[in-house]
């Protein structure tokens, strides 16, 4: 029941930041299921394999419940998202089917280098000068190939890298993180599909999972991510989302560095 409790809370926690700064909440999930999944006695060589499928898998229902506030606030291109998805789901699959074979450590190492990375950006406002379009069918699917790649690797719905892609191509922010919430639900589908899959031919997994998806995490952080996304997602229009992001990046440092100390 503690565990429950602490997975409830959680997906408060991580559906509120998705919808309001369009990340999916994966930058929270992963490595607070990771700490959380190594005090239950999970088998440690798939801890962060557990953690990444059952981030992406809660993102599924996360990013919905997001998108559909911030398409009520008409901030969604889904044009964009049309030419993006099949990049994406690509991308997330080869990804997430090729993840079963890295290291834990691998991985761990991976996914530590993106947060320093991610809270830079979102401390810095690091992002390319806007000085062209959208691209067409071509560039969008390799960009969402790469999107979808990565984002299997750290277990996010890609906002971190398509919010950045898609101010680059002059996509205003508050549509920026609305199109992102909307790309994140083929990303976050795309991955949880690639490791419930491979994820089948590992041993020791705890009861109650689904190849390397723990689906009691997964119900009682979704029940409650799903209620606050959509809260995240009206205070965008609302809030200095700016000074949000800097202190949301000083949490992502001390995660960071939290994962690198459990590397050395």
């Amino acid at each position: 029941m503690s565990f429950l409790a602490i997975y409830l809370g959680l997906g408060l926690i991580a559906g509120f930041i998705a919808g309001l700064l369009g990340v999916g909440g994966g930058l929270i999930l992963v490595p607070a299921l990771s700490w959380i999944y190594a005090h239950q006695g999970f088998p440690a060589e798939y801890n962060i394999h557990m953690a990444l499928a059952t981030s992406l898998a809660t993102i599924v229902l996360t990013s919905l419940a997001s998108l559909r506030a911030h398409h009520r606030h008409g901030a969604v291109r889904w044009q964009a998202v049309r030419r993006i998805a099949p990049g994406i789901v690509l991308g997330t699959l080869a990804g997430a089917v090729a993840a079963a074979g890295l290291p834990d450590h691998g991985l761990r190492l991976f996914f530590t280098v993106f947060l320093f990375y991610a809270a830079s950006q979102m401390l810095f406002g690091f992002k390319p000068k806007a000085h062209r379009q959208l691209p067409g069918w071509p560039g969008m699917t390799a960009a969402g190939a790469v999107i979808g790649l990565i984002s299997s690797w750290v277990g996010i719905g890609g906002g971190t890298l398509s919010v950045p892609f898609l101010s680059w191509c002059n996509v205003r922010f508050q549509e920026a993180i609305g199109t992102s919430a909307a790309i994140g639900f083929p990303i976050a589908a795309a991955g949880a599909v690639g490791y419930a899959l491979s994820g089948q031919a590992a041993d020791n997994l705890p009861a109650w999972s689904l190849g390397f998806v723990y689906l009691p995490a997964l119900a009682a952080v979704a029940a409650t991510s799903m209620v606050s996304a959509p809260w995240g997602a009206r205070l965008t229009h609302r809030l200095p989302v700016a000074r949000l992001k800097k202190i949301f990046a000083g949490l992502l440092y001390i995660l960071a560095l939290r994962m690198t100390y459990s590397l050395l």
